[in-house]
């Protein structure tokens, strides 16, 4: 970022197909293949959104320090109006959104066990974020399935 390295703040793995390749930030991921655990997650989260993924970014925040800065997922591989199915495990954390020209911002309690759907022209028009805290909280798992075109 401006000319220097940092770590991300947060641990992360990317699983998909094998040509489900995806860049953001000068991270070039490619694909650990899919386990059995996850091919049965992404079947209900296919069945429940009417959508066929071919990847999914896990993140690990660890607590409250590890976060995730305001951003879009409007890389060209997503392509147009991506569709993102986010699936929350473990400690709930608040999900917020800045709409990119209008003044809004809105607060999302992500909780255990929830999926947030972004679709249509969310990426284009809105920013979102997992912000830092200061408050003691324990660790969640987030999966973002997402369809990846080469």
């Amino acid at each position: 970022m401006f000319g220097k390295i940092y770590n991300i703040p947060r641990l992360q793995a990317w699983y998909g197909e094998n040509d489900a390749k995806y860049s953001y930030s000068n991270i070039n991921l490619s694909p650990i293949p899919w386990t059995k655990e996850l091919l049965e997650i992404k079947a209900k989260i296919e069945a429940t959104c009417n959508t066929e993924f071919n990847s999914v970014l896990l993140n690990l925040y660890r607590n409250g320090t590890d976060s995730n800065g305001w951003h879009s997922d409007d890389e060209k591989e997503l392509g147009e109006n991506p569709i993102i199915a986010s699936i929350s495990l473990g400690q709930e954390r608040i999900f917020q959104l800045k709409h990119k020209v209008e003044n809004t911002k809105i607060d999302i309690l992500l909780e255990n066990g929830s999926l947030l759907l972004m679709s249509g022209t969310m990426q284009k028009n809105w920013k979102h974020q997992i912000p830092k805290t200061k408050k003691p909280l324990n660790s969640r798992i987030n999966l973002t399935f997402r369809r990846i075109y080469t």
